[in-house]
């Protein structure tokens, strides 16, 4: 038992570290947010589509009503996504991933809506630290300062992901991950297709081997990996632990792209790091 739950623990892990290149990936590649979104999960399916294959996976949805959740699934990850890489372009790779990470918390305040449990007031106190944490993240508060509008795209894309993580929990134990993820991919490339119409797409070619990079190590191994951990870790205890995501984003770019954390970006990330680490080890118990 003890070896199984280190082995998921570790392959949980693991698409974490491959779901935290997306900061850096993000930052490198000279495109709008939603047209990066498009090609990334475009190629993603493609790629998804050739490993289901491989493995002989079920493509077949058993049910109308589960139709519907994998269609719903894919809209909040592509909203997810383009919000999280407006967040990225506005500020930096450090405000945007810590800001994204008040997520763990969100959801441990929506898994009890899709659980019925009560909500518990530990959770409350946790919500009071993170929004502290934002607070001190944000350089000044003014709609026209863009890091601020960076660190509310953040705080918004991390709603739509605890909500699409709690929808997938739901699906995991009936479906493939993979099969999930190929799914939600052409849900998400579809919704994106207008963007071909207003969105600037001359310079994929040049942006090609980095979109190539965040298909495959970020969405097709990373995502999947940690949709398979939802069959073992219920959705907050798997956010709690992939609250790890932001130090690996943020070492990645301070070796890639020479960002250096300011000072309020250490307090502010490690009073928000500090609750996840806390419901991390009450969750345990």
């Amino acid at each position: 038992m003890q070896n199984t739950h280190a082995k998921n623990l570790s392959i949980l892990l693991l698409g974490t570290l491959f779901v935290s290149t997306s900061g850096v990936l993000g930052r490198y590649i000279a495109m709008p947010a939603e047209a990066i979104i498009l090609c990334r999960a475009f190629i993603a399916s493609i790629l998804m589509f050739v490993f289901c294959k491989y493995k002989k996976v079920d493509f077949k949805i058993k049910t109308t009503k589960d139709k519907i959740s994998f269609l719903i699934g894919g809209f909040l990850m592509g909203a997810h996504w383009v919000t999280y890489f407006y967040a990225l372009k506005l500020s930096n790779v450090a405000l945007g991933m810590l800001s994204i990470y008040t997520f763990p918390v969100i959801t441990a305040f929506l898994e009890p809506f899709f659980s019925k449990q009560k909500i518990n007031v530990v959770h409350i106190f946790l919500a009071i630290l993170v929004l502290i944490g934002v607070y001190i993240l944000v350089p000044e508060f003014s709609l026209e300062n863009n890091k601020l509008k960076g660190i509310l795209f953040g705080i918004l894309s991390a709603f739509f992901y605890a909500l699409r993580n709690l929808m997938v929990k739901k699906e995991v134990t009936k479906y493939n991950g993979s099969m999930l993820m190929f799914y939600q991919m052409i849900v998400v490339t579809v919704l994106l297709l207008p963007t071909l119409f207003f969105s600037d797409f001359s310079n994929t070619v040049n942006q090609l081997p980095f979109l190539l990079l965040v298909a495959l190590l970020t969405t097709a191994i990373g995502h999947t990996l940690m949709v398979n951990s939802l069959q073992h870790f219920s959705a907050t205890t798997t956010s709690i632990i992939s609250s790890v995501q932001p130090i690996f984003g943020i070492i990645m770019a301070y070796f890639f792209v020479k960002e250096i954390p300011s000072f309020n970006t250490f307090i502010g990330g490690g009073l928000i790091l500090s609750t996840v680490i806390i419901e991390s080890f009450r969750s345990r118990k």
